[in-house]
């Protein structure tokens, strides 16, 4: 056989046919629905159909009553998505928080002071001369975070007359609770979660602007205490008995491991989405995918189950716009 007929014979070799989803993007010749657009994304491939299985999951867990756990890290509450989040709490359509310490403290700081809009590239020395911090793209003068400890110091105070005169121990949680009542601002995620009796958990609670306040005040009350075990109970005790379970986890690191630990001690989560840019060929929790916590049971082995690589930025309000805010 000549060398032009193996080579055909290789490149044209015959298949077998693929039943499935035909591969079908959005006809723009048509008058623009952005729902349609949306639905259109299950036939589009790629990332895009990741995110209309996200859709149809996230969907699934509001019909059948789950209790939803959402999970974020500080940049979400950075951006914009705080106000997303906030619409969540502020209707009761998720039901336990799991953050980390800036997705605490910069809610309430945007309660004392706008975030701007930013650079990128911004030179960094000329941000560190001028007193303005950048998280992305995103700026925050350092006077935020000085009427932050005014704000923070007094509740710190209360807590710790408190102990000393009943011996109670506060959490993080405590904590999270006592400053949302007392910021009592409608456009902060944790004063509805405090209106509406939304726990809020924060595994990192020093791990940011919030724990150098508690560590200053350390300083002058050696024997002020937080119990973070208590909280960890908390928080794994809130996945026990639930009739269905599900997760959204928007980026990854603590905020993701302790909301499917949690869920481990129920045997798993019935639904989970992840959103986050992390990969897993390095082993790590944050880069692992749901069919690596199926292992751990922390999802069960029938869970409807999907992880979407992507901005949260961009890929969150598709999400709730085409699930919760439909509901």
């Amino acid at each position: 056989m000549g060398v032009d007929k193996i080579g055909k014979k290789n490149v044209l070799r015959k298949s077998k046919e693929v039943s499935g989803v035909k591969i079908k993007g959005y006809d723009f010749n048509s008058k623009l629905d952005y729902s349609k657009l949306i639905s259109s994304y299950g036939s589009t491939g790629f990332q895009a159909s990741n995110l209309s299985k996200a859709v149809e999951i996230t969907n699934e867990m509001i019909k059948n009553n789950s209790t939803i756990f959402l999970s974020y890290t500080s940049n979400i509450v950075s951006s914009g998505l705080r106000d997303i989040v906030r619409y969540l709490v502020q209707n009761k359509k998720v039901h336990i928080l799991i953050t980390t310490a800036g997705g605490i403290e910069e809610d309430f700081i945007k309660c004392l002071g706008d975030f701007v809009l930013g650079d990128f590239r911004a030179d960094g020395s000329d941000l560190r001369k001028r007193g303005i911090n950048r998280i992305g793209n995103i700026f925050v003068p350092n006077n935020r975070y000085v009427e932050f400890e005014k704000f923070v110091l007094p509740v710190l105070e209360s807590m710790y007359n408190e102990q000393k005169k009943t011996g109670k121990l506060f959490t993080g949680s405590d904590l999270i609770m006592k400053l949302a009542e007392k910021v009592n601002n409608k456009e902060s995620i944790y004063y509805w979660a405090w209106k509406n009796s939304i726990p809020v958990f924060c595994p990192a609670i020093t791990d940011g602007s919030l724990g150098d306040m508690i560590y200053f005040f350390k300083h002058r009350h050696p024997d002020f205490v937080l119990d973070t075990l208590e909280d960890a109970k908390r928080l794994n005790d809130t996945t026990i008995g639930l009739k269905k379970a599900g997760a959204i986890i928007l980026g990854a690191g603590i905020v993701k491991h302790a909301t499917l630990n949690a869920l481990m001690m129920r045997n798993g989560a019935d639904y989970v989405v992840y959103i986050n840019t992390e990969q897993e060929f390095n082993g790590s929790d944050a880069g692992a995918l749901p069919e690596e916590a199926v292992s751990w049971g922390k999802v069960l082995p029938e869970a409807k189950r999907v992880k979407v690589y992507g901005d949260a930025s961009i890929i969150f309000p598709l999400l709730v716009a085409e699930s919760f805010s439909r509901k």
